[in-house]
């Protein structure tokens, strides 16, 4: 009997592809869907948090220690960002987001910040981003170690370069893995 209670609580970690349009929650708000719509594991929760209109990797798990190791901006985890901007990114506005920008609740750690190719497991996104056809786009790939409140997005527009797309690549050492929006691993 003891030993089937340990296996019962033993540590999950899921990897999930949050599409566009979901919360960072089971219950559903306004017109935004929620992730019981995608996941139905019983006693998971999410680590971290992803803006409805931001997607990519979304850990959730049943262990309390390791959801505050991944979600905690005291333990630096870091988390990769491929964020398309409108415009074209000078090496100046790249170099300012490598010293950390002000925003309105103070400066931001330094990052790391690259221009990237679009990148190849890109996924269509619904409904499709709105692009003038005037101002070109450009992906940088944006490291952080913080979680602020859309920061990456804050951060870009500090930087004269508004984010039209956001997708988290990597949490630490999980990455998306190429699953497709809206699946799952363990």
């Amino acid at each position: 009997m003891l030993r089937a209670m340990n296996l019962a609580a033993a540590s999950r970690l899921i990897c999930f592809n949050k599409p566009y349009g979901v919360l960072s929650q089971f219950t559903p708000e306004g017109r935004w869907r929620g992730l019981k719509d995608f996941i139905d594991i019983p006693g998971v929760y999410v680590a971290g948090r992803l803006d409805a209109d931001s997607e990519g990797l979304l850990l959730l798990t049943n262990d309390g220690k390791l959801q505050a190791r991944i979600s905690d901006p005291r333990h630096k985890m870091e988390k990769t960002y491929w964020v398309q901007v409108e415009g074209l990114p000078t090496e100046a506005a790249l170099s300012q987001l490598r010293q950390g920008v002000q925003l309105n609740d103070g400066p931001t750690r330094p990052a790391r910040a690259q221009l990237i190719e679009q990148p190849e497991s890109l996924w269509n996104r619904e409904p499709p981003v709105r692009v003038r056809q005037s101002i070109p786009t450009a992906w940088i790939e944006l490291v952080i170690s913080e979680g602020r409140n859309r920061q990456v997005r804050r951060m870009s527009a500090a930087v004269g370069f508004p984010t039209l797309r956001l997708i988290r690549a990597a949490i630490g050492p999980y990455s998306l893995n190429g699953l497709s929006p809206g699946t799952y691993q363990e």
